[in-house]
């Protein structure tokens, strides 16, 4: 078994830790809020009790992060009882509204408008009860009701401001990521059309040959037919595979594009390992299988995901040496590319500027097949894609010519 694959022990523990922690927090929270009103001395009345009844708030962090709903429900109740559990009664026990706004606010941001809604009502309902039931006085009732009336509508309002702010970013992002994908498969288009346009070169070559010679040398006309058949097989094998599931798009001058040229394959990985050598990073490059042709878009993608991993690992993962592995098997062409780095370049890729393994992840998915790319539990950063192979394509020889083929 691959140990990139196995769970991560220390990572699970954490969380359990955290979660544990998270729920002692809330248990204590009602002893540590309460425990202020109780025990301060009447004869000295000041703030600071209700200032160590708000701050006792710190002990349910873990649990407005995770179910804010039932933190600020908690916090309610414990803020309702203060003043009539308080040896004296005065407008410093209101203080500890304040937390529970801040709480609002983050309700507000983060759920859904419906929830949002009902922690607001249950808030202002809670706040008017408590207000009116152990306010002395009506100037008092006016002054601290219009505060706690002001903190409420802010933290709605900052609220609000948070939530869009947040769909801004999620609407951005997508947006980001949809033009990566759509400048992706365009240059993946770019590069099918200099294997196209390859491929026909050749085949319009050899179609020359074999009319020239066609009357005079027959065995070279069927092998410039054989040469036909066989690029044009692997051509339109390759098309099927890609061209139907890249998207319809018009043309792009976009700078960065894919220059025409010849489309590069796994037989240029020891360039590539050793250019990246040369930057600074040492790659152990090792092959294993039967090593044999693979048709052009299969090795291109190999190539891209291999060169796109080795520059994170350059950029990125601070390692001095990473271990590329190509596996030829079957029915399918492994690549993996692992380091023993920071790795850190996940979130990098994924939710910065670069779209790197959003490439890699577009190269695999076109070709169906399988990609994976994270952190692993011993450290570093891992890429692996599983590309499947075309069944080979019988091309007729001289040996297995039918009977009667050179009349015909």
């Amino acid at each position: 078994m691959d140990a990139t694959s196995t769970p991560s022990p220390p990572r699970r523990t954490f969380g359990r830790s955290r979660s544990v922690l998270t729920w002692i927090g809330a248990g204590l929270y009602p002893f540590m809020a309460l425990l202020p009103a109780v025990s301060a001395d009447r004869r000295a009345p000041g703030i600071l009790p209700a200032c160590g009844s708000a701050l006792a708030t710190v002990l349910l962090v873990g649990m407005i992060r995770r179910r804010p709903m039932a933190a600020l429900v908690m916090m309610l109740l414990v803020t309702a009882l203060l003043p009539p559990m308080a040896k004296y009664h005065g407008p410093v026990w209101f203080v500890p509204f304040v937390a529970v706004d801040v709480t609002l606010g983050y309700v507000v941001a983060t759920r859904t408008l419906r929830a949002s809604v009902v922690a607001v009502c249950l808030t202002f309902l809670t706040q008017c009860l408590t207000i009116l039931g152990f306010t002395n006085g009506p100037d008092n009732l006016v002054v601290i009701g219009t505060i706690a009336l002001l903190a409420l509508v802010t933290a709605c309002v900052v609220g609000l401001l948070g939530r869009e702010r947040r769909q801004h970013a999620t609407e951005l992002r997508s947006h980001e990521v949809a033009e990566a994908i759509t400048a992706e498969r365009l240059r993946i288009a770019r590069e099918l059309h200099d294997q196209v346009a390859h491929s026909i070169g050749i085949i319009a070559i050899q179609a020359g040959v074999g009319s020239r010679v066609i009357e005079t040398q027959p065995l070279e006309a069927r092998a410039a037919l054989s040469a036909i058949e066989a690029t044009s097989r692997e051509t339109l094998s390759g098309l099927r595979r890609t061209l139907v599931a890249l998207r319809r798009s018009g043309p792009s001058a976009e700078p960065g594009a894919a220059p025409y040229g010849p489309a590069p394959g796994l037989g240029d990985l020891e360039r590539l390992a050793a250019t990246t050598t040369d930057a600074g990073v040492e790659v152990d490059l090792r092959w294993s299988g039967q090593r044999r042709q693979l048709p052009p878009d299969i090795g291109l993608s190999a190539y891209r995901i291999t060169q796109e991993a080795l520059t994170n690992v350059v950029r990125h993962s601070g390692a001095g040496r990473c271990r590329v592995r190509v596996e030829f098997g079957e029915d399918e062409l492994s690549v993996e590319i692992v380091d023993e780095g920071r790795g850190m370049r996940g979130a990098g890729a994924g939710a910065g500027t670069g779209f790197g393994i959003t490439g890699m992840r577009e190269r695999v998915a076109l070709l169906q097949g399988e990609f994976s790319a994270g952190p692993r539990p011993e450290g570093g950063f891992r890429v692996a894609a599983r590309l499947p192979l075309p069944e080979p394509t019988a091309t007729a020889t001289d040996d297995d010519a039918p009977a009667g083929a050179d009349a015909r």
